[in-house]
């Protein structure tokens, strides 16, 4: 099935078929009106997708476009317990749905069987929701109780996105739903602290699974028979600025998974910026930060368990790189989707506009495959204000309930997001796509 079918056919199940059977399942809808399940969730999607800090009045002028004619107090009584659940509920079949497009035209990461990023972000929730999000905890005296964790992976061969998995923002990162998704042999996985476990690696080392990783500061080693502290090891082995590492070591007291350590010693100036960075965010959550990592950022390293022929060091660096496209993501989502911005102070109708959102935003994620991502230097930023432009267009082409005029829509975004939305090429600080494709040669 071809990439615009695939995008029409999960849009069209999961805003008609699966809004209708969970919207009585929850006991959202309990007897027929007009305000179906399925037109519910598409007025909310499509209102918050063209433009996400909408007002009731247009949601509701969203919604009369769809077919639904309701009031804006009519529409605002219906974000209840019920509602939030039942978007909930949505959002949970939606991301079942994959959704991936060809390979894009990057060498580098053709080497794998998929390179797959993944990180976590918090919504910060009204305290009323502690008892279905609980929070982390803060030094504010209101709203710190509840937040909201999601988790995502990402594909970068194909774009596949696996996620938004939710998870209460006090939950360990490692506790979620994500984390029991296995990787595919030969994948590589680029994940950051909050994802380091020796464990994870030792299995994934038996699973045939890459792996590339920064390590702990407080991560034990050994090096030719002989236990090492990591920083030691590293003032020992790498002294002065320009020096180099790339040697074979295994990690951790008990369970000794073999590593190969990469490192390059900084210098002191970045060093210092480092450390002032670190020092600066630790005093912002009103922590400390220990002497161990305060040392350890003279240097820039990484672990792994590629091997040397598949990938040197250098290249390792820059692949490293990329882990930052998931943070662009966690970006776009909130500074152009407004996920975690909202108009009310009803907790409930916060819920349901948090789910409803992030509904959106896996929806224009299926939209953005279909449009630019086999473009390696594709600007999601450009394409979502495309997309935001076409929203309503699309919503009308949706509404017809045919599929042929769906894909016409479609086809229509895909070609607009071929022309313009793309970074432009810089010679001084080139961009994540240019330094990948520079590896094997490419333009």
């Amino acid at each position: 099935m071809d990439i615009l079918s695939q995008v029409a056919k999960g849009m069209q199940v999961i805003l008609t078929k699966t809004a209708d059977i969970l919207g009585r399942k929850t006991g959202f809808i309990k007897r027929q009106r007009k305000l179906s399940g399925s037109s519910f969730v598409q007025g909310l999607v499509f209102g918050w997708l063209s433009k996400p800090d909408s007002t009731l009045e247009e949601l509701c002028q969203t919604t009369a476009a769809l077919g639904t004619d309701i009031s804006a107090p009519g529409l605002s009584k219906r974000f209840t317990q019920k509602a939030s659940e039942f978007l909930k509920k949505v959002l949970e079949s939606a991301v079942e749905v994959m959704i991936a497009n060809n390979p894009v035209a990057i060498p580098i990461l053709q080497r794998f069987n998929g390179v797959s990023i993944q990180d976590s972000s918090i919504i910060t929730l009204p305290d009323e929701l502690a008892e279905i999000w609980v929070g982390c905890g803060g030094s504010s005296p209101v709203n710190t109780s509840s937040s909201l964790k999601f988790q995502l992976r990402l594909n970068l061969n194909t774009g596949k996105l696996l996620g938004p998995y939710l998870q209460s923002g006090r939950d360990n990162d490692r506790n979620s739903q994500l984390s029991k998704i296995p990787f595919p042999k030969g994948g590589l996985r680029i994940a950051d602290l909050g994802y380091f476990t020796l464990g994870d690696f030792k299995q994934m080392n038996s699973d045939g699974i890459y792996w590339l990783s920064r390590i702990k500061a407080s991560c034990k080693l050994y090096y030719e028979d002989k236990e090492w502290d990591l920083v030691k090891f590293l003032e020992t082995h790498c002294k002065n600025e320009g020096d180099e590492l790339d040697i074979q070591v295994e990690l951790g007291l008990k369970d000794r998974v073999p590593c190969r350590l990469m490192a390059k010693r900084v210098s002191d100036k970045l060093a210092m910026i480092r450390r002032c960075k670190l020092m600066s965010e630790a005093k912002a959550k009103g922590e400390k930060v220990s002497e161990k990592v305060l040392r350890l950022a003279s240097w820039a390293i990484l672990g792994c368990n590629i091997p040397y022929e598949l990938l040197n060091m250098d290249e390792a660096f820059v692949l490293m790189g990329t882990r930052w496209q998931i943070e662009l993501l966690f970006k776009l989502w909130k500074s152009h989707g407004k996920i975690d911005e909202w108009r009310t102070e009803n907790p409930w109708r916060i819920m349901c506009e948090v789910y409803a959102k992030l509904l959106a935003m896996l929806i224009q994620h299926w939209v953005l495959l279909a449009g630019c991502w086999e473009y390696a230097n594709r600007s999601l930023f450009k394409a979502v204000k495309t997309i935001q432009r076409h929203a309503m267009a699309l919503a009308c082409a949706f509404a017809s309930g045919r599929i042929s005029r769906l894909r016409e829509s479609l086809e229509t975004i895909q070609r607009c997001l071929s022309v313009g939305c793309r970074i432009n090429k810089r010679k001084k600080d080139p961009s994540t796509y240019q330094l990948l494709l520079a590896i094997d040669g490419g333009s």
